[in-house]
């Protein structure tokens, strides 16, 4: 069994991809877009056109899932933040700096008694991040 995370952006759905392959080497696996579909099988959204239908994106050896649709206006991604476990402080170090351009640190990379660096962020698009090298 798995449990895979599923973001639902409003229309910057592509844009939070591309961030993610440049500041964390994601993998853009899948992506359909909406004028993908054959013309019955959806409701008609004539303002979806080239957006996000289903994306599957790799990070490291996990998936995560994302879409356009479903959140309007700013997406609330509240309650839950994605965890990347980093092999090195400096692969910790760069993909916070990266996943934090544009964003709001939370609290800062920092040694704590549980890790030999931690940190929490929120980037541009809302989604709240932890990046951790435990102990």
């Amino acid at each position: 069994m798995k449990v895979e995370p599923y973001l639902s952006f409003d229309g910057n759905c592509e844009a939070a991809l591309n961030f993610y392959v440049d500041a964390v080497g994601a993998r853009i696996e899948a992506l359909m877009r909406f004028s993908d579909a054959p013309p019955d099988a959806l409701p008609d959204c004539p303002t979806m056109g080239d957006k996000v239908m289903h994306a599957l994106v790799r990070i490291g050896d996990n998936a995560l899932m994302a879409a356009d649709g479903r959140q309007p206006g700013q997406p609330g991604f509240g309650g839950f933040s994605l965890t990347i476990t980093a092999d090195d402080e400096a692969s910790a170090v760069a993909m916070f700096d990266a996943l934090g351009e544009g964003g709001t640190v939370c609290m800062p990379l920092a040694p704590t008694f549980f890790a030999h660096i931690f940190g929490m962020l929120t980037d541009r698009f809302g989604v709240s991040w932890m990046v951790i090298v435990p102990r």
